[in-house]
C-alpha cells in the first residue's frame, strides 16, 4: 500500500495555500510539515499526499514515494533487496523520529533517481 507520494513544488507557500483551501470540499487538512521545505495533508486511511520545495536537498527528490511495510524487519528486507537489485542508497534502516516518534524507515534512489521509501509508523509490541 502508498503510504505517501511528495510532489516538488515552484514556490511552497503559495502550493500551501492553493491545497489548504482546495482539499476543503475533500476534508483534506494539512498535519505537518516543515517551513520552505514540505507539507504534509492527511487524505484519509492515514495516507499522505505532500508538497516540497523543488530545490530542497536530499533525501527529498523531484518524485517521492513511500511503500507502508507490516514491519521494521520487512523495512528492513526491502532496503536489503533494493540495493541489490542495483538501487543507491539514500537512507538506511532506522527511526526517523523528526517524521514521528514510532516512524521507521529506510530510502533508496531507484535507476531513474527517484526517492523510495519503505516504512512503518506503528509502536513497537512488546512480546
Amino acid at each position: 500500500m502508498i503510504d505517501h507520494i511528495t510532489v516538488a513544488v515552484g514556490d511552497l507557500s503559495k502550493s500551501k495555500l492553493f491545497y489548504e483551501k482546495a482539499f476543503l470540499p475533500l476534508g483534506y487538512k494539512l498535519t505537518f510539515g516543515k517551513e520552505n521545505v514540505f507539507w504534509a495533508f492527511e487524505i484519509g486511511d492515514g495516507c499522505l499526499f505532500e508538497i516540497q520545495q523543488a530545490d530542497s536537498p536530499p533525501p527529498l527528490t523531484r518524485i517521492h514515494v513511500a511503500f507502508r511495510a507490516r514491519s521494521k524487519a520487512e523495512v528492513d528486507a526491502f532496503h536489503h533487496a533494493a540495493l541489490e537489485a542495483g538501487a543507491g542508497d539514500n537512507g538506511a534502516p532506522g527511526p526517523r523520529p523528526e517524521y514521528a516518534p514510532d516512524y521507521y524507515a529506510c530510502f533508496v534512489l531507484d535507476p531513474d533517481g527517484y526517492n523510495i521509501e519503505a516504512m512503518i509508523n506503528q509502536p513497537t509490541v512488546a512480546a
